[in-house]
């Protein structure tokens, strides 16, 4: 994948396609955190009201498989854009498949084979959308661009915008009126965004994320032997993946928010406030609320310390994440001893505390990881690479439905205890092994001085 027109030398400001692949993202995970936010509760829903009716069990086990498939299927969306169809097109054709699979799990009717399809419409959408997105941020900014961390920060406060509506909307219709208007929500919130950027991609986009060209397919076909990757370049593949390792960690104690925690807030919190009663499904509108609070100045933090060269290294804010998770489970711990004292319910408090934490931590790993992936991997495997480093979040999510399941054998207080000592030890490893790291990136991560009366750049009209 060659250089785009749009990635330009260091300037202040962002180019206007990020706030385009801002909005792309806000609808599209509007669709996902909202389906994320009614699936577990949909499962184990009394058949009356319209549920399944399953276990705990059975739906954190069915929850983790499909978050899993969610997150592998990237892979092959990534090779396929590499190599035929672009990333433009795959964010597309992927956004399309996401919105029939919510619409066919909005269908009325108990069935469980419409349920299982709009599942695997929503998994196959996924894989086309999700590394390509990602990828096509990176390609609005040159090698070497201080505000490349800052745009993924932003970048993911659009993630989070839409898990706020999510929340809001689909949560809300879905508990309150019924499955189907959730899930029907969520396909429109989708459709939104297809054709939000089909209306501005070309103009605000450039070339960035078009199909390669046949010509120069057929020229890398036949240049194979010569791009063999090197060993700076094996370096840098191998940073990615353990990292990606680490990711695990995380990830599979995140997650729980929407599976065991979920649960968790339904059963064994007091959520009223002021006399009211706090839907459970708004309770996973708390991260996206505080990534939207704290997400800009992260932005403008990672930025400044880059623009300074004092930016901590990328393994080093990945491990920070890690141990601000780990003290979020601290809180989960106290919620748990408080509900079993009295056979009662624990205070709202401990798990807002929970997720600020958590949200803190994600602000150091997630859009940092995605950055990473843009920064490391060699431009013909870009797409390829960030599908493997989804890879990661696959597993952690298949692994997150698992673990929460062992909360009716173990209770939740010795399953948060396991899950804080776990991401502590993860975090502090990372932590100790990240010189080493930063060294194998032959320096990618490091920043180029900013330009300091530049305007920001724009992507250039392609050439005929």
């Amino acid at each position: 994948m060659a250089q785009s027109t749009a990635a330009s030398a260091p300037t202040r400001g962002h180019p206007k396609g990020l706030y385009l692949l801002f909005t792309t993202e806000m609808w599209e995970r509007m669709s996902y955190y909202g389906m994320r936010a009614l699936l577990v509760l949909y499962m184990v829903g009394a058949t009356d009201k319209g549920g399944f009716g399953w276990s705990q069990a059975d739906a954190l086990r069915i929850y983790g498989l499909y978050t899993g498939l969610v997150y592998a299927t990237p892979v092959l969306g990534g090779f396929l854009a590499d190599r035929y169809l672009g990333q433009r097109l795959s964010v597309t054709l992927g956004g399309i498949l996401m919105m029939l699979g919510q619409f066919v799990l909005a269908m009325p009717g108990n069935s469980e084979t419409l349920f299982f399809a709009g599942l695997g419409l929503l998994v196959v959408g996924n894989g086309f959308f999700k590394p390509n997105i990602s990828t096509m941020v990176g390609g609005l900014y040159a090698p070497g661009d201080p505000r490349r961390d800052g745009a993924f920060t932003i970048f993911y406060i659009g993630i989070n915008v839409g898990a706020f509506l999510a929340s809001a909307v689909c949560g809300t219709l879905g508990e309150k009126f019924g499955w189907m208007y959730g899930f029907g929500s969520a396909g429109v919130g989708m459709g939104l965004g297809v054709l939000v950027f089909l209306a501005f991609g070309k103009r605000l986009l450039g070339d960035v994320g078009l199909a390669p060209k046949p010509v120069e397919h057929k020229a890398s076909v036949a240049a194979a032997p010569a791009q063999a990757l090197t060993r700076q370049e094996w370096d840098r593949v191998i940073v990615i993946l353990v990292l990606a390792l680490f990711v695990v960690f995380f990830w599979a104690a995140f997650e729980q928010a929407g599976g065991l925690m979920n649960l968790y807030t339904d059963a064994k919190v007091d959520r009223n406030v002021f006399g009211f009663e706090v839907p459970t499904t708004w309770m996973q509108a708390v991260n996206p609320l505080f990534i939207m609070l704290l997400g800009p100045i992260f932005a403008e933090m990672w930025t400044g310390l880059g623009r300074k060269s004092k930016d901590p290294s990328i393994p080093a804010k990945m491990a920070m994440g890690l141990l601000l998770l780990s003290f979020g489970f601290v809180f989960m711990l106290g919620a748990s001893k408080q509900s079993e004292a009295a056979g009662g319910k624990a205070a709202l408090m401990w798990v807002v505390a929970a997720y600020f934490f958590h949200t803190a931590g994600e602000l150091c790993l997630s859009p940092v990881g995605l950055s990473m992936v843009t920064k490391l991997a060699p431009a013909r495997f870009a797409s390829l690479l960030m599908g493997v480093w989804f890879i990661a979040n696959a597993v952690a999510n298949y692994l997150a439905g698992l673990i929460g399941g062992y909360a009716e054998k173990l209770g939740e207080f010795d399953l948060f205890l396991a899950i804080t000592v776990a991401t502590a030890v993860a975090g502090v490893v990372l932590l100790a092994i990240s010189p080493f790291l930063k060294r194998m990136m032959h320096g990618a991560d490091e920043t180029k001085p900013m330009a300091a009366e530049q305007p920001a750049s724009e992507p250039q009209p392609k050439m005929a």
